[in-house]
């Protein structure tokens, strides 16, 4: 799931979520935005039962999958595609 919110300027706060316990291991959010580059974007286990990673962006067209420990591919419920 995505959630987004104007922050102050032109960027938006991208919060990526996913449920805490699946997939297993540690995931992270990999896309146009970050160079595709696995790690740099890890999502964080919250109270809520969830994990998320929010990052600010700029206006554009983004394209993102989850990756998680042992090379397991995701897409996001919502598309592989974010439009800003």
């Amino acid at each position: 799931m995505i959630k987004t919110s104007k922050l102050f300027g032109t960027k938006t706060r991208v919060t990526f979520s996913l449920p805490a316990d699946e997939p297993a291991g540690t995931v992270s959010v990999v896309g146009d935005f970050n160079g595709w580059e696995p790690g740099k974007h890890e999502l964080q286990v919250r109270r809520n039962g969830t994990r998320t990673v929010s990052i600010p962006l700029e206006p554009g067209h983004y394209k993102f999958r989850y990756l998680a420990t042992d090379g397991v591919w995701l897409d996001d419920e919502d598309g592989p595609e974010l439009h800003l």
